[in-house]
Formats: structure tokens, sequence, C-alpha cells
């Protein structure tokens, strides 16, 4: 067997391909580019679930389903194989007797996305791109800089001065070319811009470049593994960018065309923040792309996107599996941060809990059945954002007691 079944590129929109040998960023019609294999070509070949086994614990083991053709490209530090945890106290207060979390908290470098990163970086290495830049909200931007640096390739990446210290240190250590904006990641990509057309660098913002889609889209197919190839019946997403989303559905529905799935495929939530909810806002309305969302502003960074350029491929994921988007407050996302912690000894990113809190919102409408399975996306690990979660804590004397 080959160790890739990547065909080509091909534009969602106007259906023009590409050659994934090539350096690309968007279609020339401005539309995300998406990965196609040759699933008829794996099958024939027999590749099977049973292949699976005794294969390294990252998401490599899928590199039938990745797009790196050469081994000796792979950029990687053991990325994937997050644990899927039941959440039973948690649970039984949201009436959902199956609840799970997939932890991307525990992966290199602490969020999922070093999903992206890992392949995005592995395939601009096997294409010949030496220096890459990015606007990012933070953990995008630490995952591409920490994971070029492994590559021996260059990053230019532009942060808005209000993201969390800790992504902003690791890019530094990293030896990234990093800068601060007064404004948002919408700014940022501006700038950015401006620096591709001026230096000829390579494009790595989200989904201008074709590979950091097919790194998230190993969600699905863990999730998929590790409940045996039975699908559950939702999944929420904290979403700003949207490509988790987007990979999984993409994901679930190449599993399907294998013949490793079967059924329908899980109705997806696009969990989003209360003072930033473009795809809610447009999934409301039934349209199939969002506005840009004016003076954004939310807790829970990582989902900070005013507008995301792949917002017509989340809307259609959601609609094609009858799933639905949900905007939650601030206040609400810290409250169940706090308890999951105290409850189920996790602690996890306020995207994460603001997923949870939708849970729990959908379960109370009737949207979510009780006996229904139902898997949380963790995107990140709490210890990221040490200034989100203010509490007080008494002082005590040298002599003093408890």
């Amino acid at each position: 067997m080959e160790y890739s079944y990547i065909s080509h590129l091909y534009c969602p929109k106007c259906h023009e391909t590409y050659d994934h040998q090539a350096i690309n960023n968007l279609c020339k019609c401005g539309a995300p580019l998406l990965v196609q294999y040759d699933l008829e070509a794996l099958k024939k070949d027999g590749y099977r679930p049973e292949q699976l086994k005794g294969r390294e614990p990252s998401l490599w083991r899928y590199h039938e389903l990745l797009p790196v053709t050469d081994p000796a490209n792979v950029v990687t530090v053991g990325e994937g194989m997050t644990p899927l945890i039941p959440m039973p106290t948690l649970g039984k207060q949201m009436g959902i007797d199956n609840l799970y979390m997939k932890d991307e908290g525990i992966i290199p470098t602490g969020s999922f996305k070093a999903r992206g990163a890992a392949v995005g970086v592995s395939k601009a290495k096997e294409v010949g791109v030496e220096e890459l830049a990015m606007p990012t909200n933070g953990n995008a931007g630490a995952a591409w800089a920490l994971y070029a640096a492994r590559a021996g390739m260059k990053t230019s990446i532009i942060i808005p001065k209000d993201a969390p210290t800790i992504q902003r240190n690791e890019m530094a250590a990293a030896g990234s070319n990093l800068f601060l904006v007064k404004g948002l990641i919408s700014d940022a990509g501006k700038i950015v811009g401006k620096a591709i057309q001026e230096k000829g660098l390579f494009d790595a913002s989200t989904l201008k470049e074709p590979y950091r889609i097919e790194g998230k889209k190993t969600m699905g197919l863990e999730i998929a593994e590790q409940f045996n190839w039975k699908m559950p019946d939702v999944i929420l997403y904290p979403t700003g960018g949207g490509v988790g989303v987007i990979g999984i559905y993409k994901a679930l529905n190449e599993l399907k065309e294998l013949g490793w799935v079967e059924g329908d495929l899980p109705r997806l939530v696009a969990v989003q923040a209360e003072n930033c909810a473009p795809i809610v806002k447009a999934w409301e309305k039934k349209k199939d792309e969002s506005e840009f969302w004016e003076n954004s502003d939310t807790i829970a960074f990582g989902i900070n996107v005013p507008k995301a350029l792949g917002d017509f491929l989340v809307l259609d994921a959601i609609y094609k599996t009858n799933g639905c988007a949900i905007a939650i407050e601030d206040e609400a996302t810290l409250e169940e941060g706090l308890s999951i912690a105290a409850t189920e000894g996790s602690f996890i990113c306020p995207e994460g809990a603001a997923a949870f809190v939708a849970a729990r919102r959908l379960r109370e409408s009737g949207w979510i059945k009780e006996d229904e399975t139902v898997v949380v996306l963790n995107t990140g690990a709490g210890i990221k954002y040490p200034d989100t979660v203010q509490v007080d804590v008494p002082v005590l004397e040298k002599d003093g007691s408890i």
C-alpha cells in the first residue's frame, strides 16, 4: 500500500482542481481548497480498521488519509490519540447518560492546534516552503511556530496584543518573527496579507492553506475509532475559524465512503461566544455565509473570530447533519469551567467550557435526548489561560492554621 492516497486539491465552490505537489493557497475564486483522496483505490487495496492495530498512537496512524506522501517529511512530536473521557458526574447533572469529553488539552503545545500544525508544516516541508506567515489568537501560532522550528522553517506571526501571554511566549521561544497588533485577529490578518505580498512568504492563515483541515479531521477519525466505529449522536465543538467542524465532518464522510462507519452522521454543534457569534446568527437566519461581527469580545479568546473564511463550509456541515449553532455568554463559561474542575477533575480551556454549557442547554431544551451519546471537544488546557480564572485564596501567617 502507498503511504498516502492523496489525489488532488479541489475548490468546493467553483470545482477547480489543483496539484497537491505544488505550493497552494486559495483557489483562484478566493475559496479555501480541500484535499481529495483516491478512496476507491484505498478500498481496492484492502484498507480496513484491522490494519491500524499495532500502529503508533498518534494521528499519523491514519497516514493513508493524510496528505504527506513521503514519511521522511513528517514533522511530529507524538500528537494525536487524545483520550475520550467519560464524564459521569457532569452527565448526571445534565441528564445526559453518555457524556464524553475528547480532551485536546494534553496534546503537544497544549491545544488541538498541534494537529493542524503537524500536518500543515509537514506538507509545507514536502512542497519546499521555507518561511510561513500567519495571524493568530494564540494557540495556532504557538503550535505552528514550534512545529516549524522542528522542521527548520522560519515563521512570521502577528498576534493581538490582548491574547494570552503564555502562547505569545511559546512563539517567541520558538524563534518566530513575532509582532503584536492593537486589534483583533482580523486586523492581524490584514498585516500578514501585506507582508505576504511584499516578501513572498507562504500564507499559513486559517484555511488559506489546504492542510490544516487534514490535521484537524483526525479528531473525527479518532472519535470513530475510540467508539469502535460506531458514531456518537452529537458532537459539540467550540467554533472560531471552524476548521475543526469542517475537518470532523470531512473525516466522518470519508470513513462512511470507505464503509468503516454506517448510519447518520453525528449532529454537529458549532458553539460560539455571545459577543462573537457570526455563525450562530447566520444559522438562525438559515444563511449560507456569515456577516462580519463588529466589536467582538470574549474571554474565550480562541473563538474570537468575527468572520471565518470557511464559514460556508461550517454552515454546510451543520445543515447536512441536522446540527445547530449556539452562543454562550462569558459568565456561564467561567462558571462551567470551575464546575468541571471541581466535579470531574479536569481544568479545561474556556472554549471547551463554553461547549459544555451548550450541551447543558441543548439537553434542557430537549434538543439532546437523555439516552444519546454526546461528545464535547475540549480544545485546550486550562493552564494556558492563567488569567481567565480569578480566585480569592486566604493567606495564612507562618504559624497559622486552617
